[in-house]
């Protein structure tokens, strides 16, 4: 009885997890997978429709389903030097997420104190909204401001090239426009905790997917502000101090090892070929002890790109292991071309390994 109980469970968990992508065959994409007829899987949608974590919408010809939002609140807050993260996230938020996993409490706990400080502090807008969607699988919650942007502000306080190159800093970690009082962690760790990691503001994005690198676009956008999105299965098992632990390295109390995504030094369809290309990817790195290049998605890079980053930085900084990863047999070839050139005798810091 217990074995066929948990064959349940796992049937309607597997139709939660595949009905977005889903919605008009769900039944039939389940009967597939568990080798069982359309009649029991049809079964276990209704008792999922009964339980009001499905929603069941047109004729028997034309039926889908979606999953249905369990808890959908939206709350506004004026911004003000009394405003606190912490007592909004215990007294409103926190009530509104139930009954969750200790670990999974942790992570929203912490991306949303984070984000929400950010906007409380930084935004210079006057009000904040609050967005929160809870269905059987998933929480989602938007923390949105109507202040000057955050790729904008980023830009202004670093004099940067652009929003773009905005994202680019952003996506390294430890930047903050007010160092005094921020260490620039918050955005870093939470985009890495969520399943999905989404800012909007003025026409440019930033989005990581868990376990994949960032993206950026340029196309749409909000007028004015900051919209930040957070979404976590609510069965997840990571932990938030395991995220911790995979940047930081010795006693693990420092954060001192990041993942620069190459892809974000390109501007269209350019290659990476310059010096001064390079040194922009390579900014502020040297708050870091472990630098990890993700050359994901970028297809070759030129000599005196090369040459910078391989050969130049690492002679430069010696204390620094700079580690390239995801590159093809292209850009292999360059970065050891880049390697042989060395004129220091001691071994460079950078490495490249089949």
């Amino acid at each position: 009885m217990v074995k066929v109980r948990e064959r349940g469970e796992q049937i309607r968990l597997f139709i939660l997890e595949n009905v977005t992508k889903h919605p008009g065959d769900i039944v039939g994409f389940a009967a597939d997978h568990f080798k069982i007829s359309r009649q029991a899987a049809y079964k276990h949608v209704k008792r999922l429709t009964s339980q009001l974590a499905l929603n069941e919408e047109g004729n028997t010809k034309n039926r889908i389903y979606k999953l249905a939002p369990l808890i959908e609140s939206t709350k506004v807050y004026s911004i003000s030097p009394d405003l606190a993260e912490d007592v909004v996230w215990r007294n409103d938020t926190s009530l509104l997420l139930g009954q969750q996993p200790q670990n999974v409490l942790d992570i929203w706990q912490y991306g949303f104190t984070e984000m929400f400080n950010n906007a409380n502090e930084h935004s210079e807008g006057s009000s904040i909204i609050v967005h929160v969607e809870k269905t059987a699988l998933t929480t989602e919650i938007s923390v949105v401001d109507n202040g000057v942007g955050i790729f904008k502000k980023i830009k202004a306080a670093m004099n940067l090239l652009d929003e773009r190159h905005a994202i680019l800093e952003l996506s390294k970690g430890k930047l903050t426009t007010d160092p005094k009082h921020h260490s620039g962690e918050g955005i870093f760790f939470t985009s890495r905790m969520f399943d999905s990691f989404f800012i909007l503001s003025e026409g440019a994005s930033f989005r990581h997917d868990f376990g994949t690198s960032e993206e950026w676009i340029f196309e749409g956008g909000i007028e004015k502000g900051t919209h930040i999105e957070m979404k976590l299965n609510n069965h997840t098992s990571r932990r938030r101090d395991k995220i911790f632990r995979e940047y930081t390295s010795g006693d693990g109390s420092s954060f001192n090892k990041t993942v620069v995504p190459v892809k974000l030094a390109q501007y269209g369809n350019e290659q990476l070929v310059s010096r001064s290309q390079a040194k922009r990817l390579l900014a502020r790195v040297e708050l870091f002890n472990i630098v990890l290049l993700d050359f994901k998605e970028v297809a070759s890079i030129g000599q005196a790109f090369a040459d910078e980053v391989f050969r130049v930085f690492p002679q430069e900084h010696p204390q620094i292991d700079l580690r390239p990863i995801n590159f093809n047999s292209e850009i292999r070839r360059m970065i050891l071309r880049a390697q042989s050139q060395t004129i220091s005798e001691a071994e460079p810091t950078s490495t490249v390994s089949d």
